[in-house]
């Protein structure tokens, strides 16, 4: 499914590259006030306009008022990336049969040590709910968030195409006609 909006919160591409001290560092420090120092400035990353005071995210600094726009409805302050939506949406999209939390660690779309953290904070949120065995379920308040962030990102409720591991079932199968091996004779 095509995504129609970019105006959301995103993992840097190469976030994979950290080691794991700096990983957690800069993910436990997101969404934190930092103030520039003395003649410093701060550009906020969408409208680019100078900040005294901005608010981080991974090396991005954005203004209170952007931050607060880039926060979708029911996130609870919550910034929701893609990868959420792709955790949330798993555990959704299985309410049958809940899903092992290493299963959706491995399919979340990021490295499993960063999957990790986002599927603690996620629980310590309210937006899943983990049983002693490890199978992860979805709470109505973790629904309100993933359909939230699936409006920003799609402009429509959460649908199971949304998800990065989403492979369609019923997708019909073309089949590629015979050919037989003649040689074709050369016009020239």
């Amino acid at each position: 499914m095509q995504k129609r909006s970019d105006f959301y919160f995103k993992y840097p591409p190469n976030i994979h590259e950290l080691d794991l001290a700096t990983m957690v560092n800069m993910y436990r420090s997101r969404g934190e006030p930092r103030k520039a120092g003395p003649g410093q400035q701060f550009a906020c990353a969408h409208g680019g306009h100078l900040l005294r005071e901005a608010k981080w995210w991974f090396g991005l600094y954005y203004s209170q008022k952007t931050w607060d726009e880039l926060l979708t409805k029911g996130s609870e302050g919550f910034p929701l990336t893609d990868v959420e939506l792709n955790v949330l949406g798993m555990v959704y999209m299985s309410e049958n049969e809940p899903p092992h939390r290493e299963y959706v660690e491995k399919n979340s779309g990021v490295t499993e040590k960063l999957a990790y953290l986002i599927v603690n904070d996620l629980r310590s949120f309210g937006f899943l709910n983990e049983d002693d065995s490890g199978f992860l379920r979805i709470p109505p308040r973790g629904e309100k968030a993933l359909h939230g962030i699936a409006r920003r990102i799609y402009e429509k409720r959460f649908m199971p195409e949304m998800l990065g591991t989403f492979t369609p079932e019923d997708e019909p199968k073309i089949e590629q006609a015979q050919k037989e091996d003649k040689e074709q004779t050369s016009l020239f």
